[in-house]
């Protein structure tokens, strides 16, 4: 069987569906899962342990075999818990055939084949009975279903399932319950992920301001969650405006409904203000009395407690549909609905006939209408409502702009076309190459500021471009942010320069390209805790899982190890143990070259610490003295705190052996090799200490 995975092609900046082998996409899966991570949460572990423990006992003390169903085992780990917690029998459900398999061989390892039995099928297709894949239905209920939204993997629907079919009536579950919490807030910060702000412009005859049309403002926006390490969100970046508020619970031990509903609230503001964001997150009791719980709170919410760090489970944002002016002390309805595998939230004021508004509340899931989030995703709108970025672009077209220039912009839904033509580009076309079917900013800004025929658009890829596209007149000023949708690596986006060489039979002689040129650049860090979602576990809980650890590495080592993955900095800190380096330079004003670009040399290493990886990131020279970085915004002190641009994804190299490497004594350094391959827009690199 072939395996078709998808993967942006920097030199066309569309996705493309590659032929591989049948092992290639479950070795991805692998190398990109959360197993490792939800190995190292100790609490979560520890949790569990206790819950199943007590759950034993509770069966075993009313003179019951205990038999566990374990739905979504992984590694298996859940159910050598029970097994060691003296359950008499466990049914260990995995769908995922290679995990499947890993789980037999860790339970065989750790000694429990005799008490546990994997079945690598869907929870919903186990048999029960005689001749069935478990003799008979189970008695304890334990499962790890969860995302960050709680419901999102399907754990409602498979609950569902269980209890109707698996499991005894009054069975004990762990966990037991979970609990949904919610919080109302003001955030110029997240809300900048959902609408456009209107953008100022300073041309020649006075301020233009760019103003979002209406159907924007209104706009619900996506029904999808945004999911974030709140706890990198400093305190000065939102203001709560209600307490903590129960929204609702699901008791795992007693029959679950997976259809929609609605949960309502009642909430009193704590202070007025405007209510944009709805912030949330959940807990887990593992035990009917709620002594042994498992909780995602942020840490405004649990000040005294130790954080755990988790990236498998994080805390929620919910934009409502429109921001709500409220008022302190005055009472208010929030409402949240779901259905199998996603929430939605609604405020409303409360009104006195509860039962008149129970009708017109449970509202659909939100379906953006404007067109624009589909064009730009959340940190695609925190970009372009960037203040200080869109002054620097301003500042580099006016530089290279005149009355007479006759511009051409290769980007995606970007807003520069509008920019140009603010700041009296004589002619502005544009091209959105890998997204020649969505539609365009300018044209969504259009009628509220007057621009329906000033910027022509071109619906052509650039190596398809013709005098005609242009009426036969050269292209003076190209520009480029450059961002392309497609694009998952920082250097993707070197498309433009591609794009910039398909088109330079229509460039002017003396044609100004902004950007100019680009820059590789690299700093050695070391994590706080993202280290963890690629380190060997070893042994967890007492329990042997050295299997996975090398099932993870070899697929690491079938092809992903050697390339860097995409991570946004902003939520997992780290300290640099080197000063950032520029290691590549890409020259926009000449054509792509025919030959690789390589460089090597050494980074030093200044600071005592781990050195986990590589960071690395893109600076895009807009004219000779303003560049805009797509990385490291500043290095703060002397312990080398980083700052990074928080739009953007930056690409992070795991260091294979330096895991394990000393604090440094002395400075020593670290050897790199690039290479960016002209013909496939990829870089390779290697790295040696």
């Amino acid at each position: 069987m072939k395996t078709f995975c998808g993967r942006a092609n920097p030199t066309t900046g569309s996705m493309e569906w590659l032929e591989e082998g049948e092992d290639y996409d479950y070795h991805q899966e692998i190398a990109r899962s959360r197993y490792a991570d939800m190995l190292h949460d100790k609490d979560r572990n520890v949790k569990y342990y206790q819950g199943i423990r007590a759950a034993v006992s509770r069966v075993k003390e009313r003179g019951e075999k205990a038999i566990v169903l374990d739905i979504g085992t992984g590694t298996g780990l859940l159910s050598m818990m029970a097994a060691s917690a003296g359950a008499d029998f466990c049914y260990a459900i995995e769908v995922f055939k290679p995990m499947a398999n890993a789980a037999v061989k860790i339970v065989e390892k750790n000694g429990f084949s005799d008490k546990i039995k994997v079945i690598n099928k869907h929870s919903t297709e186990v048999t029960v009975g005689p001749d069935g894949d478990m003799q008979c239905r189970a008695n304890i209920l334990v499962t790890e279903l969860f995302d960050t939204e709680l419901i999102g993997e399907g754990a409602l629907p498979t609950y569902e399932h269980a209890h109707k079919y698996l499991v005894q009536e009054g069975c004990e579950a762990v966990p037991h319950r979970a609990t949904v919490y919610v919080q109302l807030v003001e955030s110029r910060r997240m809300w900048s992920w959902k609408k456009l702000f209107p953008v100022h412009v300073e041309a020649e005859d006075g301020e233009k301001i760019l103003v979002p049309p209406s159907e924007m403002e209104n706009c619900p926006g996506l029904p999808s969650v945004c999911d974030i390490q709140l706890n990198q969100m400093p305190s000065s970046d939102f203001s709560t405006l209600s307490d903590v508020v129960k929204m609702f619970s699901v008791d795992f031990s007693k029959p679950v409904q997976s259809a929609s509903t609605c949960y309502r609230v009642q909430l009193e503001p704590v202070k007025s203000g405007k209510a944009q964001i709805v912030l949330s997150w959940w807990d887990i009791d593992m035990d009917p009395s709620g002594m042994i719980n498992c909780s995602m709170a942020p840490y405004w919410v649990k000040p005294t407690s130790a954080l755990q760090w988790r990236d498998h489970w994080m805390q929620c944002v919910y934009f409502l549909p429109r921001e709500e002016p409220v008022l302190q002390g005055e009472k208010l309805s929030l409402t949240a609905c779901r259905d199998e595998y996603s929430v939605w939230y609604n405020l409303q004021k409360a009104r006195a006939d509860e039962e008149e508004q129970k009708a017109d509340v449970c509202v659909g899931s939100p379906v953006c209408r404007c067109r624009a989030h589909l064009l730009w995703n959340r940190p695609r709108f925190g970009e372009l409502n960037d203040q200080s970025r869109t002054r620097q672009y301003i500042k580099s077209l006016r530089k290279v702009l005149k009355t007479d220039s006759i511009c051409l912009c290769i980007s995606d839904g970007s807003l520069l076309p509008v920019l140009a033509h603010y700041l009296g580009a004589k002619q502005v076309q544009c091209m959105q190459p890998s997204r020649i079917d969505l539609y365009h900013p300018h044209k969504l800004m259009a009628g509220t500021n007057n621009l329906e025929d000033k910027i022509k658009i071109i619906e052509a890829r650039p190596e398809l471009l013709k005098p005609s596209h242009l009426e036969d007149k050269k292209i003076s000023v190209l520009v480029g942010e450059p961002f392309f949708t497609t694009s998952l690596l920082p250097w993707h986006n070197l498309y433009f320069w591609y794009a910039r060489t398909a088109v330079s039979s229509h460039l002017a002689s003396n044609v100004t390209v902004l950007p100019q040129s680009a820059s590789l650049h690299m700093m050695i860090v070391e994590f706080q805790d993202l280290w963890r979602i690629r380190s060997p576990c070893g042994i967890c809980e007492g329990f042997d899982v050295r299997t996975m650890d090398d099932m993870i590495k070899d697929s690491l080592n079938f092809r992903e190890s050697k390339e860097a993955e995409p991570h946004p900095l902003w939520e997992y800190p780290c300290k640099s143990l080197s000063e950032p380096q520029e290691v590549l330079t890409f020259d926009f004003t000449k054509t792509v070259p025919e030959h690789c670009l390589s460089t090597e040399g050494s980074v030093k290493l200044l600071r005592k610490g781990k050195s986990h990886g590589a960071v690395l990131w893109m600076e895009y020279h807009l004219t000779a003295d303003i560049s805009v970085s797509t990385g490291l915004m500043q290095l703060s002190n002397e312990k080398g705190n980083c700052e990074w641009n928080p739009h953007c994804k930056q690409g992070v190299y795991f260091f294979s052996s330096v895991i394990e490497s000393e604090i440094l004594s002395d400075p020593t350094a670290v050897e790199y090799a690039m290479n960016f391959d002209t013909k496939t827009g990829e870089i390779a690199m290697d790295f040696k200490l």
